[in-house]
This record gives C-alpha cells, structure tokens and sequence, in this order.
C-alpha cells in the first residue's frame, strides 16, 4: 500500500514538472512568452484616421510608431488643466511632427467628433484625437498599468516609445518638462 501511494506521488510529481519545461512554440518564442496576455484596441480618430493600439504585458504600441514617441494623453473637454494644456500639447507635435505622435483620449462618453473637432481647434490642439468605444477601456488599462488606478485625476499624459513606458504626468505640467522627456526618449 506504501508502495503504491509512494508510486502514485512519484508518476505525479514527474508529470507535474514535465509540464514546465522550456520548450518552444513553432514561431520560436518560448512558451512562456507565448502566453504573455495581449489586448488589442482599435481606435478611431475624430477626423476619421485609424489607430491600433496593442498591449502586451506593460507595454501599448501604436501601429506604425517604431521610433517615435508616442503620448497618449487622457483628458476631458470640461477639464480646466486639460484647457490649458493642450496648446502646449498642439506646440510639441508640431515642433516633433515627424518623431511624435500624441493621441488625444476622452474620458468622456458619448462626445461627437464635431463638438471635439470644435474643442481641438479653440484649444490650438493640434494633435490627433480619437474618439472610440474603445476610450475607456484603453484609459483604464493606461492607468492601471502606471499605478495611478482606474480613478485618475486628468489630464494624465503617459509617454512611450516603441511600447515601453517611459513617464508619466499627472494635472497640468510645464511644455518644458515634457519636451524634456522627449528629447531623452529620443537621444537628443
């Protein structure tokens, strides 16, 4: 009876760790790499462009940014911080045009592209705006990952380049700050 139970243990010990081995899936990528959760968020700008943004582990890549840094900014048309800055925002892109891009993220729903086109241009935004059932989930997921958690104060710009993080600001901050950052991200 010993035996037996000693036998049983030892079969289920020996099945138990040959599930953990180290091989590869047929692409190459370790098995455990393969399991890495990935969510993928298609988002669509107020002007009509389209943007794929796919998180994997702690990491958000946007479709077709490899080099550029990307700032996803999560904002609010009532927000006075978010009034504030986004001229400041609408100055970076355009001076980084072609090694930036920031995506302007309602929180808010059920928000029409006219009324935010409207916002865009009172503001001086000159910057990419989506406006997708997607948002929200994106925000939180956003939040989630930095540590700040689903109830964020706004605006919040999470800054990333080739999908991994690099900073984040919470409320208003200087432009001088942020181009900072970005020049770092870049190697300037």
């Amino acid at each position: 009876m010993i035996k037996n139970r000693l036998f049983l243990a030892t079969t289920f010990l020996i099945a138990l760790l040959s599930g953990c081995s180290s091989d590869t899936t047929s692409s190459g990528a370790s098995a455990q790499n393969a399991m890495v959760s990935k969510d993928i968020y298609n988002l669509v700008g107020t002007e009509g462009e389209s943007f794929k943004v796919t998180k994997k582990a702690n990491n958000f890549f946007v479709d077709g940014t490899q080099g550029k840094v990307v700032i996803f900014d999560l904002f609010a048309t009532w927000c006075p911080p978010c009034k504030a800055e986004a001229p400041h925002l609408g100055n970076l892109q355009r001076k980084y045009k072609d090694e930036l891009l920031i995506l302007g993220i309602t929180i808010e729903e059920n928000k029409g592209n006219e009324s935010l086109n409207a916002w865009k241009k009172e503001y001086n935004a000159t910057y990419a705006f989506v406006n997708s059932s997607a948002n929200q989930k994106l925000s939180r997921a956003i939040a989630s990952t930095i540590g700040v958690g689903e109830r964020f104060g706004i605006p919040l710009m999470v800054m990333f380049k080739d999908g991994k993080y690099i900073t984040h600001y919470a409320g208003a901050v200087p432009e001088e700050m942020i181009e900072s950052d970005i020049k770092v991200a870049l190697g300037k």
